[in-house]
């Protein structure tokens, strides 16, 4: 046995050293309390370094290196890894290649499209979407994405504003075309994916493409100059009006594309793309993304919250792509057995609400929500790289200086930014909302849209903070918390001024989504003559075998809504107008207005002398226009 003696004969570490543990161990402690998220940020900020890094060295070099060019490389690299699956069948890197070849080859050879033409394409979600969008990338040629929802009027609207040489149109969707046809231009070319036309002087391209050659068109046709120059042009949802041709150059294709590896997605991922391939989430950051990683994705025609699940476990998906009320739509369905049983680990896109957030977590396991912000024709973006429920993203000192922005002080019923008595915009208070806007310069470019140069000039702010400045205003209002976590608040089209105050849309369709008998709510400001701003109102959808109940609906609005923010006017309707991609239409409602004589839809007013919601019949109506109903 030793003695204590023997235990000075052990190896006595030198004096600096508990010095230096206990140091090491109270910066850690500091780091945890004072910068929890600094390990978080660094990792979010090399990457975006390392991205930016790669394409500067690609064009320090002299190459200008696109998406497409990634996936020609992948086709030779990986040709037989399954790039598409759509409806059980499998299109390799390989098939898709050759696919687009063959279309290439036959506007090449039926058609006299030159490099930097543009090509409108309405299709729905297929893969011939994809191998026609790539066989007229490799011509050189401008490819617009048409929102096939839009009818009539606003789609010839479409189709004028980016100019179209040809207008290529999907199987399913002649009878749209039927409708636009008489009063289509007459100089646009118009291509069905068909062998036969039943209409006169349209062309037919299955029947071409099947006796095609695979072999690849001239590189010089497809060869990109610079990556600024406009490859896409994708419209805006519009919510608030007619679409706007966003012009879509080849560096915010890089940079969409890059939003999955950002996020942590690999190669060996399964992504699910449910979302219309017309839109940037589906497109740019979907099938851009899938290339970025040389993964595979699974197409769906249509969404559907009943097959959502199911799909996600027949391919063993691992990445879902979501927006708008997406995640909604999956939690309102019946709960079912096993529901935790999927490989799904990441789900990428935007505008889920807090509560939905917290119930898709509980519901269908532990997958990692990846809210984003960024708009189609914007030149900012923000992503939730901790994970943060209700936060768009995160900022920093170092990231503002990559991509300069801020948050400045917006007069919502002269509808513009407030400026001093110098001429200055001014920044808002953290925890207050203001106007996001991101400075435009050759690193952040804003490219406009295409046809029209009013909408373009309209969307920049110039003379901000000093002579000569300029930046792109967002239309978005935004939130910076005291943690630098940034939040949605909402759209200044869809915030309205109603006695003095500024009544933020999604604050009171979250609180009447509270009351177990509405399904949803979509709220907006409607005019009322002789009153100044806008009157609240409510458009409902009542869950299913479920009656509204306007004593628990007066309760609510008073319980958890300021005066000014209460819903003047409800209306209960069947269905709910959306957009193609899940966003809740407003401006048809706004134009609508509150008449009962027009409008077949259950009408009711608060009527604050009786504390309740009454029915509003043609009288009360009458009295409001006459001013004998105070509001």
């Amino acid at each position: 046995m030793r003695g204590w003696d023997d235990l000075y004969l052990l190896p006595v570490p030198p004096s600096w050293v508990p010095g230096a543990a206990v140091g090491i161990l109270s910066l850690h402690f500091i780091q945890k309390l004072l910068f929890p998220y600094f390990w978080a940020d660094l990792r979010y900020l090399l990457k975006v370094f390392t991205y930016g890094l790669r394409v500067e060295m690609y064009r320090l070099q002299g190459r200008v290196v696109t998406v497409l060019d990634k996936f020609v490389k992948l086709a030779e690299k990986q040709p037989h890894k399954p790039f598409l699956i759509y409806e059980g069948t499998i299109h390799t890197y390989r098939d898709v290649d050759r696919r687009s070849n063959r279309i290439a080859q036959v506007f090449l050879q039926h058609e006299a499209l030159k490099k930097g033409d543009t090509v409108a394409l309405l299709m729905g979600n297929e893969p011939d979407f994809i191998h026609v969008w790539f066989g007229l990338a490799k011509l050189g040629c401008v490819v617009a994405f048409l929102n096939f929802n839009v009818r009539f009027r606003s789609l010839l609207h479409c189709v004028s504003s980016c100019e179209p040489k040809i207008l290529v149109v999907g199987a399913d969707l002649l009878g749209t075309l039927e409708e636009i046809l008489p009063n289509l231009q007459k100089d646009v070319s118009v291509w069905i994916m068909a062998k036969d036309s039943m209409f006169p002087s349209v062309h037919t391209l299955l029947d071409k493409i099947e006796t095609a050659s695979e072999d690849p068109v001239p590189v010089n046709r497809c060869s990109a100059n610079n990556l600024k120059s406009a490859v896409l042009y994708i419209f805006t949802s519009g919510t608030t009006g007619l679409p706007k041709a966003a012009v879509i150059s080849h560096l915010q294709i890089l940079k969409g594309a890059a939003g999955l590896w950002a996020f942590g997605a690999t190669s060996e991922d399964i992504i699910y793309i449910t979302l219309p391939l017309y839109h940037s989430a589906a497109s740019l950051l979907g099938i851009g993304g899938c290339i970025e990683l040389g993964a595979t994705c699974v197409l769906k025609k249509k969404f559907s919250a009943s097959q959502f699940w199911s799909d996600c476990k027949r391919y063993n998906v691992t990445v879902i792509q979501y927006i708008g009320e997406l995640c909604r739509y999956l939690c309102n369905q019946p709960v079912k057995e096993g529901e935790k049983n999927h490989k799904v680990r990441l789900a990428v896109g935007n505008g889920v609400r807090n509560d939905v957030w917290r119930e898709f977590l509980d519901r269908f396991g532990a997958v990692k929500i990846c809210e984003f912000y960024g708009a189609t024709e914007g030149n900012i973006c923000f992503m939730n790289h901790t994970g943060k429920i209700g936060s768009v993203g995160r900022t920093n000192f170092f990231y503002k200086l990559f991509f300069p922005f801020d948050l400045i002080k917006y007069d919502f019923q002269k509808d513009e930014p407030i400026r001093n008595k110098h001429g200055w915009c001014e920044k808002v208070k953290k925890g207050e909302a203001g106007l996001l806007i991101s400075k435009v310069n050759a690193k952040n470019p804003f490219f406009g849209y295409a046809g029209n140069k009013r909408h373009t000039e309209k969307k920049l702010l110039c003379e901000v903070f000093k002579k000569g400045d300029l930046y792109f205003n967002t239309g978005d209002l935004m939130v910076q918390d005291h943690d630098n976590f940034l939040y949605f608040w909402d759209r200044i089209g869809d915030t309205f001024r109603w006695k003095g105050e500024n009544v933020a849309t999604t604050e009171v369709s979250d609180v009447i989504v509270m009351l177990d008998f509405i399904q949803e709510a979509n709220v907006y400001g409607v005019s009322v003559p002789g009153h100044e701003g806008k009157a609240g109102m409510a458009s409902l959808i009542l869950k299913h075998n479920a009656s509204l109940d306007l004593e628990q609906m007066y309760k609510q609005v008073v319980t958890y809504l300021p005066s000014y923010a209460r819903p003047l006017f409800l209306r209960v309707q069947e269905k709910m107008e959306m957009t193609g991609t899940f966003k809740q239409q407003k401006f048809q409602l706004v134009d609508e207005g509150f008449n009962p004589s027009t409008i077949t839809d259950p009408l009711y007013l608060l009527d604050n002398s009786k504390k309740a919601y009454v029915l509003l019949n043609k009288e009360l109506y009458e009295m409001i226009l006459s001013g004998k109903m105070k509001l």
